[in-house]
Parts: C-alpha cells; sequence; structure tokens
C-alpha cells in the first residue's frame, strides 16, 4: 500500500493509477491525515463487450469463427488461473515454466 498527498496524486494521476490497476491500493492524504482509498474493483466476470470491441479493434484480440458450446464454454472457464492482486502474467507463467522443468 502506498500513500500519496493530493497535491503529488494530481501531479502523477496516471503513474497511481497504472499501480491501482496492478493490485496495489492508495492512500489519499491531506496534510498527513488518511482521506480516501483507491483499490482496484474486483472483477469477476471477466472482461466487458466494450473492452473486448477494443482489443479487437487493436487487433490484439480475433473474434470467434463460431459460437462456443456449453461444453467448450465451461471448460474455458475451468482453467481460469486467479492470480493475486498485483501479480504478472508474465511472472505466473515464467514460475509455471520453471515448475514444469
Amino acid at each position: 500500500m502506498v500513500r500519496a498527498g493530493i497535491a503529488e496524486l494530481k501531479a502523477s494521476l496516471s503513474e497511481y493509477l497504472r499501480r491501482v490497476k496492478a493490485g496495489e491500493e492508495v492512500i489519499v492524504t491531506e496534510h498527513g491525515r488518511p482521506i480516501a482509498r483507491l483499490a482496484p474493483i474486483e472483477r469477476t466476470n471477466g472482461p466487458t463487450d466494450s473492452e473486448l470491441d477494443e482489443l479487437v479493434a487493436a487487433g490484439i484480440l480475433s473474434p470467434p469463427k463460431r459460437p462456443l458450446s456449453k461444453e467448450e464454454l465451461a471448460e474455458l472457464r475451468a482453467l481460469r488461473v486467479q492470480l493475486p492482486p498485483g501479480a504478472s502474467v508474465l511472472e505466473a507463467l515464467l514460475e509455471e515454466r520453471e515448475e514444469a522443468w
């Protein structure tokens, strides 16, 4: 958890929001006293439709060629990995690779 005064938060908002997106909490202070907490929103249903549309538009994601069956969807959901807040997907993949050897 990191603390930031109002002036510092205003000056470096993008950096603090990047940290929040990564799972970190930011305590906002005024004259040294905590007044607010910035924390990541817990998401359980995956990305929204608009987020998926943005990924498709950016060329990062391709839309499916056909709808998935209920069985295929169930298999994909079973594969989901829950990472702790602030964890890196890359770090998790590298750790998994090390364990496999």
